[in-house]
């Protein structure tokens, strides 16, 4: 195996390893994935100032989000299904991160449930949470993340309705899933995954799964989940999950400065600007592109965080640089895990932390909380 010095290299390994149908869930967008180039594409496009003659032999890239201390400004975004890349991946997960001083976020979609991870982990985790038609079992999920101590909620807006995404659909990534010739063909030829895969106690939505009446089955259970996308979701109900939440409320999926101004006036202690991986709007900007006007809007109200494409530690340096605390990884995780499992979410996390280190060096900058925009060249 080649040396991987790069989430590209972590990307390309994963590919190898896993179904295509699931690499393909983890790596596209919706429709015609114009934001999803779009994030990539701005990040690139951004030039730093290169500086020389200035001291930094001493570095830190220490700070914190959410009044957690942390090694570096990055967080384990909530990503769905992340227990079938790998036996155990949440677990997985939560240990990297927290060995490598980051805060893990659980989804609601994932394999492993609240109370599964709170088990096998030994520090507070976050949780991610839809507002769901079922407000009843949203409510549930808000107390179970309280019962698990949980120290952050993360409340994902920009859900309200699934856009389509092409390859999904052409793979049978569907609820209920469509099971093709090509699929099984593909799954049998990863027998390492298929048997990690047998061997795990987990297959279906830990989080879900009976949590409702006539959810025994995967089959009922998917026809659940295909109507809890709710339309009718709106700032009131924002205040409804602040109310029944003590803990720290982040909402994801903000783009636009009003939604920012909106959502600390609601009590938020903080937002992620997002475009949920350009799975969701295809034609919304990049996240990178409007990070610095919702910070701007949010006018140290709330933190600010940001996903949207990271790849690297210079894509972190530059978030940072338009005013974001911290950042989310999502693809880059997936690929880690997909990769080499619990040791490439760690690698993930060490590629970035010494990218990150090397352009603060290079750019004059020796503490990661004094990144400011005076690092960019604004064209």
């Amino acid at each position: 195996m080649r040396s991987i010095t790069s989430i590209a290299d972590l990307r390309e390994l994963a590919k190898k390893r896993v179904p295509r149908v699931l690499f393909e869930y983890a790596d596209n967008g919706s429709y015609d994935e114009i934001t999803l180039r779009r994030n990539r594409r701005d990040l690139d496009n951004i030039s730093l100032r290169q500086r020389v003659c200035v001291d930094v032999s001493s570095q830190s890239l220490k700070t914190s989000l959410l009044g957690q201390q942390v090694s570096m400004p990055l967080a384990i975004a909530p990503t769905g299904l992340t227990g079938m890349f790998r036996r155990n991946g949440e677990v997985l997960g939560a240990r990297a991160a927290m060995s490598s001083g980051i805060p893990f976020c659980l989804s609601t979609m994932s394999i492993c449930s609240i109370e599964g991870l709170r088990d096998r982990v030994n520090a507070p985790f976050w949780f991610q949470l839809y507002l769901m038609r079922d407000r009843g079992f949203t409510h549930e999920l808000i107390a179970r993340a309280k019962a698990a101590a949980c120290s952050v909620l993360v409340l994902t807006l920009d859900l309200q309705v699934i856009a389509l995404r092409r390859q999904e659909v052409r793979r049978g990534l569907t609820i209920p899933p469509r099971i093709t010739f090509s699929n099984v063909l593909d799954v049998v030829s990863r027998p390492a995954w298929v048997a990690g895969l047998l061997f795990g106690k987990r297959r279906t939505f830990g989080n879900l799964i009976g949590g409702t009446p006539g959810t025994g089955s995967v089959a009922s259970l998917a026809q659940w989940i295909s109507m809890q996308c709710d339309p009718s979701v709106s700032w009131s109900d924002v205040e409804w999950v602040r109310s029944l939440w003590p803990g720290k409320l982040v909402l994801k999926g903000i783009l636009d400065p009003d939604d920012a101004k909106r959502a600390c006036a609601v009590g938020a202690d903080a937002i992620v600007v997002s475009n949920h991986g350009g799975r969701q709007l295809d034609g919304a900007p990049s996240s990178i592109s409007v990070l610095g006007r919702v910070v701007d809007a949010a006018d140290t109200k709330c933190e600010v965080l940001f996903d949207g494409g990271i790849q690297s530690g210079k894509d972190i340096f530059k978030a940072l640089a338009y005013g974001a605390r911290g950042c989310l990884i999502g693809k880059a995780y997936i690929y880690g895990m997909a990769a080499l499992g619990e040791k490439g979410v760690k690698l993930a996390i060490s590629i970035m932390r010494q990218e990150l280190a090397v352009t603060m060096a290079l750019s004059g900058v020796s503490d990661v909380t004094r990144i400011g925009r005076s690092v960019l060249i604004e064209n």
